[in-house]
């Protein structure tokens, strides 16, 4: 079916994509590399659309895949999964700080020495 279509095509990039950028992610950190807040922004971003896609799904679906019991469907399905969404989008804001916080040195007018 399409969703399945779309659920394998999202754990494809997921896995080929996402994985490997994040431990790129990863050892940029601890090289204090210059790209480092670049990969977070994109590794960020890329999660949070994926998970945004992944709920807007379920949605669609009238949550036809989630445990109707109330303590799984908030607790696990909406809960847990919900960290997915609060963990790369605080990640996203740190990244577009350090990013703007390095704009705005760069943009500073330079004072020539004499």
């Amino acid at each position: 079916t399409r969703s399945d279509d779309f659920t394998v095509a999202m754990e494809t990039v997921t896995a080929w994509a996402w994985g490997p950028l994040s431990f790129l992610t990863f050892l940029a950190f601890l090289r204090h590399h210059p790209t480092r807040y670049v990969l977070q922004l994109l590794v960020s971003l890329g999660q949070l659309y994926g998970d945004v896609l992944y709920f807007a799904t379920e949605a669609r679906a009238g949550w036809s895949h989630s445990d109707p019991r109330p303590l799984y469907f908030w607790g696990y399905f909406v809960g847990l999964n919900g960290l997915w969404l609060l963990v790369p989008g605080a990640l996203l804001v740190d990244a577009c700080r350090h990013l703007a916080a390095a704009q705005r040195t760069h943009d500073r007018p330079r004072h020539k020495a004499h």
